[in-house]
C-alpha cells in the first residue's frame, strides 16, 4: 500500500493550526414593532466575535441593531442600517446579546440574515525537534492562514451577491404586486364606467326619461 506522506503531513498541519470556530448562521423574520435578541457564549477572554447581518427584504431594507456584553455594556449599535460586518474582541467571559429591532416599521415585516461566530486562534508549537521542519512548518502555516483569508473574502463576496439577489427579488415582487392591483383597479374602473354609460343611455331612451325637443 502506497502512502502519500506530503498529503498526510499537510492534513496534519492543517488540523494543527486550524482556527477553532463556533458559529451560527440564521435567517429570521422580524415583525413590525418587534425586538429579537440572540445570544452567544464566550468561554475565555480575548476571543474574537464575528458579527454579520443583512436585511434581505422588507420596507427600505433597514433595521436597528445593538450588541451588548455580559455586563449590559453596549459594544455596537446602529439605526436604519441595511447591513454590517464587524469583528469584536471579547474582553469579558459570558453571554453576549445581539438584538434587532423593527420599531421604525408599523406594517412591514423584515427578513434578516445574520452570522454570529466566536473564534479563537491557538498558536501551537509543531511537534518537531529544534531545527527540523521549522522552515517547512512556517511556510505551510503561512499558506494555510493566507488561504483562510482568501476563503473568508470569497464568503463575504457570496453573501454580498446573495443579499443583492434577495433584495432585487423583493423589489421585483413588490413591483409585480403593485402592477397587479393597479391593473385590477383599472379594469374595475373601465367596467364601472361602461355600466354607468349603459345606464345613462338606457335612461335617456326610456319613456320615463326626460324628453328633449329638437
Amino acid at each position: 500500500m502506497a502512502f502519500h506522506f506530503p498529503w498526510l503531513i499537510s492534513l496534519f498541519f492543517i488540523s494543527l493550526f486550524s482556527v477553532s470556530v463556533k458559529g451560527v448562521a440564521l435567517t429570521s423574520a422580524i415583525s413590525p414593532n418587534e425586538r429579537l435578541c440572540f445570544y452567544a457564549d464566550v468561554d475565555k477572554a480575548g476571543e474574537k466575535i464575528g458579527f454579520y447581518f443583512a436585511v434581505q427584504s422588507g420596507g427600505s431594507f433597514d433595521i436597528d441593531y445593538e450588541v451588548k456584553d455580559p455586563n449590559e455594556k453596549v459594544l455596537l449599535d446602529g439605526q436604519r442600517e441595511r447591513q454590517g460586518d464587524y469583528v469584536l474582541t471579547a474582553n469579558t467571559v459570558g453571554e453576549y446579546a445581539f438584538c434587532f429591532e423593527n420599531d421604525m416599521s408599523t406594517l412591514t415585516e423584515k427578513l434578516i440574515e445574520f452570522d454570529i461566530m466566536v473564534e479563537s486562534e491557538p498558536r501551537r508549537e509543531a511537534p518537531a525537534k529544534p531545527g527540523q521542519m521549522s522552515d517547512h512548518t512556517s511556510a505551510l502555516e503561512e499558506s494555510i492562514f493566507r488561504l483562510n483569508g482568501m476563503l473568508m473574502n470569497i464568503k463575504r463576496t457570496q453573501k454580498y451577491f446573495h443579499t443583492r439577489e434577495n433584495r432585487g427579488f423583493s423589489i421585483v415582487k413588490s413591483t409585480q404586486n403593485r402592477l397587479f392591483w393597479y391593473a385590477v383597479l383599472e379594469t374595475l374602473a373601465v367596467i364601472g364606467m361602461a355600466i354607468f354609460q349603459v345606464y345613462v343611455l338606457q335612461t335617456f331612451f326610456t319613456k320615463t326619461g326626460r324628453r328633449y325637443k329638437v
